[in-house]
């Protein structure tokens, strides 16, 4: 039964949705957000502007498949970059290597960043798309607060730091800075350079050892 599902209509159905959402950031890489329509994704993707349609009836939800699945993409880069399951490895090389993930630095990190901010504008006009970003951002920013808890439990940070606090001021940092490099306001090695001594700033918190 389980190889009967795995090569089944909905492991089909999936693959094309993931091969619409590729499109996507494919085409926001190359030209932009606003190149986004249904004809380009489905000439990008190789199929038919009504098989697109069919999966994803509006541009918002091809935005939306576009930001799932670049969140897909970024959470396997991490996981590469770190090089071992992120519950064994050390903190601060997890919070340093997903802040710096959040820097566009190479075309797919800047698809996948301009389809995250582009999501989130939609948010200020879709209550149902800000509800939902609630829910991530409050999930991201635990875990982010618990690398944070475990280095201040194991002496690498002061106990008067609030995790709590610390983390969403951290991940704010990184998108505000994303958001400037993809307009040049700044480049992005001097970006990744102010997270880096932000992250720098928490651990020098801690108290010195004879």
């Amino acid at each position: 039964m389980a190889n009967r599902r795995t090569r089944g209509p909905g492991a089909q159905h999936e693959e094309r949705r993931r091969q619409i959402a590729d499109a996507v950031l494919a085409i926001v890489a190359d030209r932009g957000l606003a190149a986004v329509s249904l004809s380009e994704v489905a000439a990008q993707a190789g199929i038919s502007p009504g098989r697109v349609q069919h999966y994803f009836p509006a541009k918002r939800q091809l935005v939306e498949a576009a930001f799932e699945r670049g969140n897909e993409q970024s959470s396997a880069r991490i996981r590469q970059r770190v090089g071992q399951d992120l519950d064994v490895a050390e903190p601060r090389v997890v919070l340093t290597t997903v802040l710096t993930e959040l820097i566009p630095h190479d075309p797919a990190t800047e698809a996948h960043m301009r389809v995250r901010q582009s999501f989130h504008a939609l948010a200020f006009a879709e209550e149902g798309i800000a509800a939902r970003l609630r829910v991530l951002y409050d999930d991201f920013h635990r875990q982010m607060a618990g690398l944070i808890r475990a280095d201040q439990r194991a002496g690498r940070i002061a106990a008067a730091v609030d995790p709590a606090r610390s983390a969403p001021a951290l991940v704010a940092l990184a998108e505000g800075l994303a958001a400037y490099v993809l307009i040049d306001v700044i480049p992005a090695d001097a970006a990744r350079e102010r997270v880096l001594a932000a992250v720098d700033d928490l651990y020098r918190t801690a108290p010195s050892r004879s």
